[in-house]
């Protein structure tokens, strides 16, 4: 049940960033639900796409959609009356809800009989797949392509909830463990601004 409330919670969240972009873009409110749902849920739905899970998971519970419907509604009457937020409030509640996603894909790509490469893959689609689509229909680049640590927290979280699945620990201490790791990397980089090396040609 923890783990199926943080779900809905990091669902609440990336449906929020996907209704501030569309915002941002002044979208009428048809394009601010369609952007925050394929923020939202668009990950999840690629990711039981590759593995044949049938129905996707939405179809199947559909508190997803009424959690995204919600929060389209609270996050575009909220954005009316701006209120002083924390600066960090999205980004670490985004984190959290990234790290929770990563554990999902991992364990369900599992459920399916995919090895642990793939499942770390399909965790990480899970995790970064709705922002990607979200960011392309923005017109931005995906923030997983930009130098900020993001797609490699979910890589080193899966890799950690597999390799300790793979070490006999019960699977619910396994994702509780790829959980943090993926958590703890995420904040890190958001408090000390971390980021990778680019790549660049010479001319």
């Amino acid at each position: 049940m923890l783990i199926y409330f943080l779900d809905m919670f990091g669902t609440a969240i990336f449906a929020a960033s996907g209704v501030l972009m569309a915002g941002r873009l002044r979208m009428d409110p048809f394009g601010v639900v369609v952007l925050a749902s394929v923020t939202a849920i668009g990950g999840g739905t690629i990711r039981d796409m590759a593995l044949g899970a049938t129905p996707v998971f939405w179809i199947h519970d559909t508190n997803y959609l009424w959690v995204i419907f919600i929060t389209c509604i609270i996050t575009m009457l909220a954005t009316q009356r701006p209120r002083r937020m924390p600066r960090y409030f999205l980004p670490v509640a985004d984190a959290i809800g990234l790290a929770v996603f990563v554990a999902i894909g991992v364990e369900k790509s599992l459920r399916y009989g995919a090895s642990p490469l793939v499942a770390v893959i399909m965790g990480v689609i899970t995790g970064c797949g709705g922002g990607v689509i979200r960011d392309v229909l923005g017109r931005e680049v995906p923030m997983i392509f930009r130098t900020e640590v993001y797609a490699t927290a979910c890589i080193i979280g899966g890799v950690v909830h597999t390799l300790s699945l793979s070490l006999g620990v019960l699977p619910s201490m396994a994702a509780i463990m790829g959980i943090i790791t993926t958590l703890s990397i995420r904040l890190a980089a958001i408090r000390w601004n971390l980021s990778l090396p680019t790549f660049a040609l010479r001319n």
